[in-house]
């Protein structure tokens, strides 16, 4: 069985749709898949892909084509959400942080449904120690190792990483190489996996 890598940035915000349903649909595929948390803010600079700065039209679309795919997947997202988030970098050392020690998905999951569903920007107060407390870590002992120079330089790494493999943005799912990119492709994603 193919492995999936789910690479995730906090601050995506397409990416919702993918961290709230990826666990169910990986299981129905027989699918494993590995949390990549990483900086789309940093990779998106680098590259000169600013998608939805001073571009109202374009923003405008993506906040209804997000309400439109969540309700075909009964999500029910408070749209517009806070966009763009100041606390981006912070959110994923966190995110960082939890995929070293086990309670990642669990923290995005809380994560996406503060900022999504009630307006909560990830990445501050009250979204961060919240969600770290709904899913049982101690927000503070978290903030302090995640803004450690080792989860910095965590974070930097597999920011780094990621644009090698070819990921532009986030979500993204990487199979054996292969990029998808969207929440669109998660499912081809999926099915790639389970194929090869």
């Amino acid at each position: 069985m193919s492995q999936l890598d789910f690479w995730v940035s906090i601050g995506s915000t397409y990416s919702y749709l993918s961290v709230m349903r990826i666990d169910a649909l990986a299981r129905a595929a027989g699918v494993t898949y590995r949390w990549r948390p990483f900086n789309v803010r940093h990779v998106m600079i680098e590259q000169n892909n600013i998608p939805f700065k001073d571009k109202p039209i374009k923003t405008a679309y993506m906040w209804r084509d997000i309400e439109r795919r969540a309700a075909g997947y009964g999500l029910s997202p408070q749209i517009p959400a806070p966009y763009p988030l100041a606390g981006l970098v912070l959110a994923n050392q966190v995110a960082v942080l939890g995929a070293e020690e086990g309670w990642v998905g669990d923290y995005m999951r809380a994560t996406y449904r503060r900022w999504f569903d009630e307006g909560q920007p990830a990445g501050e107060a009250p979204n961060l120690p919240d969600s770290l407390t709904e899913i049982g870590q101690d927000p503070d002992r978290v903030l302090a190792e995640a803004q450690s120079d080792r989860i910095e330089a965590a974070l930097a790494r597999v920011t780094e990483e990621a644009m090698a493999l070819g990921v532009f943005g986030a979500p993204s799912f990487v199979v054996g190489g292969e990029v998808f990119w969207g929440d669109d492709r998660l499912e081809d994603a999926l099915t790639w996996a389970g194929r090869h």
